[in-house]
Formats: C-alpha cells, sequence, structure tokens
C-alpha cells in the first residue's frame, strides 16, 4: 500500500490515518466537515489535497448510518482500488450497499475494537490499534486485492485481525460493547439527582462501572439506531435478571425465614454467574483476570511515586502484568493496584515493603 484516502477523520479515522502516514503511506484527507481534515492535517496524519488518481485503499471512518452512501458515492467517483469501513455494525451497511447498487466485490466490512471516551481528531492516536481485535467480514464476493490490503491496512495498524460473518459480529458487539454502554450511561444517570452528600462517597467501583458513560451521546445514537435489534434482545436478558434480582432483594426483607434463604439463595446465584462471566474476559496476552495477583500499594500524589515504584518492582526481578489507580476522595493518596503473578506477590511485597512502600491487603 502506497496510497489511501481516509474519509471522516474523527477518532477512529484520523488515528488509522497516523498509523499509516508513520508508516511511510501518503494518506489523503477528507470530511464534510472541512475542520476535521484540517485539524487532522496538522497533527501529522496527512494531507487535505485530493489525490490525483484512485489510492490504493480507501478507509471510509463515518457514522454506520453514512457507510452504505459514502462508499457508493466513493465507487461512482473511482476513488480508490478497495474500499473498507470501520464503522462498529456490518450487517445493515452492507446490505444498504446492494440497495445502493455498491460492488461488493471491491468492498470489505472491517471493525476495530478500540476507541476511547473522548472523540474527534484531537483525541487520536497512532497507536490506538496496536494489539487490539479488528474484525473483516468479508463474503464470496470479495476481491482477494481487497482482502489483502484490508489485512495489510490491519498489519499496519499492528492490529489482531479477527474474521467474522456480519450477523455474528453485530451479535457479538451487541453484547460486549453496545449493551455495556447503555448500562454504564443507566447507572450514571441515578447519579444525576442524587444527594451531593451521597456522590461524594463514590470510590472506584462506581468509577469503573461509569467510565464509559462519558461517551459522546450522538455518536452512540447513530451506533444504537444501526444495531437495535441484537441491544434490545441483550437488554431483555438483563432486565428479565434485573426482575430476578430486585424478588430477591425483596424476599431478604421478609420476616419469613424461607423467603429469606430464597433471597440469599438468589443473590448468591447473580453474583456467582458474574463472577464465572467475569473470568471469561481475556486479560494480558489472553490470560483470565484471575491469574494475577494484586498487591495495592499506598502511594501519595507526588511527582515521579509511579516511576518509583515501577522501578522498584524492576530491581526486584517482578514484572508488572497490569495496573489500576484508586484515588482517594478528597485527599492527595490512593492505591496503585499491581497485578503481578501469583508467585510473584510475595516477592514484590516484601521488596517494597523493605523500600518503605506500605501494602495494603
Amino acid at each position: 500500500m502506497r496510497t489511501a484516502l481516509v474519509i471522516g477523520t474523527g477518532l477512529i479515522g484520523t488515528s488509522a490515518a497516523l498509523a499509516l502516514t508513520s508508516r511511510g503511506v501518503r494518506v489523503h484527507l477528507r470530511d464534510r466537515d472541512p475542520d476535521a481534515p484540517r485539524t487532522a492535517a496538522a497533527l501529522g496524519a496527512g494531507t487535505e489535497e485530493p489525490p490525483e488518481g484512485p489510492v490504493d485503499l480507501a478507509v471510509v471512518a463515518v457514522p454506520p448510518a453514512y457507510i452504505a452512501p459514502t462508499v457508493a458515492e466513493s465507487q461512482r467517483r473511482g476513488d480508490a482500488r478497495a474500499y473498507v469501513d470501520v464503522g462498529s455494525v456490518k450487517g445493515g451497511p452492507r446490505q444498504d450497499l446492494v440497495a445502493l447498487g455498491g460492488d461488493l466485490s471491491r468492498y470489505l466490512g472491517t471493525h476495530p475494537l478500540s476507541g476511547r471516551e473522548r472523540s474527534g481528531p484531537l483525541a487520536a492516536t497512532a497507536d490506538l490499534f496496536e494489539g487490539r481485535p479488528w474484525v473483516l467480514t468479508p463474503t464470496a464476493e470479495t476481491d482477494t486485492e481487497v482482502l489483502n490490503l484490508a489485512l495489510e491496512l490491519m498489519a499496519l495498524c499492528r492490529a489482531v485481525p479477527v474474521v467474522m460473518d456480519a450477523d455474528a459480529h453485530d451479535r457479538a458487539v451487541a453484547l460486549v460493547s453496545h449493551t455495556p454502554q447503555l448500562v454504564s450511561s443507566l447507572v450514571a444517570a441515578r447519579l444525576e439527582g442524587a444527594e451531593e452528600s451521597a456522590v461524594r462517597l463514590a470510590g472506584q467501583g462506581i468509577r469503573d462501572v461509569t467510565r464509559i458513560a462519558a461517551s459522546d451521546p450522538a455518536m452512540w445514537v447513530d451506533i444504537l439506531s444501526a444495531n437495535p435489534g441484537h441491544v434490545a434482545e441483550v437488554l431483555a436478558e438483563i432486565a428479565a435478571d434485573l426482575d430476578e434480582t430486585v424478588r430477591a432483594l425483596r424476599a431478604l426483607q421478609s420476616s419469613d425465614e424461607a423467603k429469606r434463604e430464597g433471597g440469599v439463595a438468589g443473590i448468591e446465584a447473580v453474583l456467582r454467574r458474574g463472577n464465572a462471566g467475569r473470568e471469561r474476559v481475556p486479560g494480558k496476552h489472553g490470560a483470565a483476570p484471575a491469574a494475577y495477583e494484586t498487591v495495592a500499594v499506598l502511594i501519595t500524589d507526588r511527582p515521579g511515586e509511579l516511576a518509583r515504584i515501577f522501578a522498584d518492582a524492576g530491581r526486584a526481578g517482578v514484572n508488572v502484568e497490569d495496573v489500576r489507580i484508586e484515588h482517594a476522595t478528597g485527599q492527595q493518596a490512593g492505591l496503585v493496584q499491581l497485578m503481578v503473578e501469583p508467585t510473584a506477590a510475595p516477592v514484590l511485597i516484601a521488596a517494597l515493603r523493605e523500600r518503605g512502600w506500605s501494602i495494603r491487603q
């Protein structure tokens, strides 16, 4: 790949353009908002100048509802040898492209599973896709050259290609991406009218659950509008679980011992199902999160503290597999949670205590 055209210079499009440009591809930028490609170009993502002829690959990075008309128009203009989109829904855009008379042999639907709460070109980074799954949904009509160019795009962005059927993809993202966004927003919405004294008690748990609730509502309306059926199915199952959980909690208030025992069993069942599901979420290198031991260390909010704790872990010969920071409300301190191999945890604890760190069990 020597040349590319990125249509849509938001977070995903600009990040792809930055990655391609950094690896020697000449990237042309296009967006219906003239300020967006100007900003992306200023960040080093490519040029606003139109290509002199067909580029090798056009990357369509627009909301799902606009994918099919954008691809169809770009194909009519003869912008590229091959066309891919990076939308989060795959089945609908392909069907719409067929209805518009688009050439499916030159088009491949893809979806990089990476993003941030922030949107727009200023949030873009060249390493956004590094090590992340990037789904391809080829069909029997997909030309081999198009598939190869899509794979080259992913290699240049250092993503991990995953081949899926379009409908299977849409069911999967409804479960692991689209529904979590709504659930996070629903929980965060409870905070809007809550008493200030309650909100001030917020800890890491509520921060974890509501992190993605900070996402752009307009963007998510576009995404959810393109995959409503699959998302509704998952939410209906969650709603049924919620109804059972409410009944179990009500039972705990009963004076009838048998009802209380049933309530306890119901709550324990949903918590254990949650444990089992959480263990299936892949962690670093595909390992389950439960495979690591957490070492919690009290840390003050001073320059160089994080660097010092990582250096001390390195001196102990311990590799930190993952890290989280739990901030203390109203204090210049917090807990750094270092995830390490279970056999390394005692070594790390001893080494950090020897160097004056306060370990919290």
